[in-house]
């Protein structure tokens, strides 16, 4: 069924004003996945911050133009649906997640990405996904803070205890 140019023009606006806030932003191709799983996988991105939309290629292009974005856009085969965030890892790594659980091997795959106004590659978005989120490094980092003052206690109180 065909849509009207009003509909269209509220989809490429959703998309630009959505790309225009967001850090990051990835290309989905699902194939095979039951509405409930759809359902879940949605709730879990809301969850995190991130915003899953589905649009035509041809809809999404015109975002892109419009946006600004550099370099060349992956190939999208098939049907293709864009996540963005604010958070840069949050999309990819949501989306990335989803799609190693057993159950949906080979149903959705990253097909590539937008980060920092430039298109990405389906290997640079997988690489972009797997790393820590931002919150994750700051824990790790301030883990690494209590471990170096919690060492200096330490050698203190033995310097301490040897005295």
């Amino acid at each position: 069924m065909a849509i009207t140019k009003q509909k269209k023009v509220e989809v490429t606006t959703k998309i630009v004003d959505g790309l225009k806030g967001a850090e990051g932003a990835v290309f989905v191709s699902s194939r095979g996945i039951s509405a409930n799983q759809m359902t879940s996988f949605r709730r879990e991105l809301r969850a995190a911050g991130v915003t899953y939309t589905v649009a035509k290629k041809s809809l999404m292009k015109r975002a892109f133009v419009e946006c600004g974005i550099k370099g060349d856009l992956p190939e999208m085969p098939g049907e293709v649906a864009i996540a963005w965030s604010k958070d840069p890892v949050a999309a990819p790594k949501g989306v990335y997640t989803f799609a190693k659980a057993k159950e949906n091997k080979d149903k959705m795959v990253l097909v590539g990405g937008i980060y920092d106004g430039t298109f990405m590659s389906k290997s640079e978005i997988t690489e972009l996904a797997t790393i820590p989120s931002y919150k994750e490094l700051q824990g790790k980092f301030v883990g690494v803070l209590n471990a170096i003052t919690t060492n200096f206690v330490r050698v203190l109180d033995a310097k301490a205890n040897k005295a």
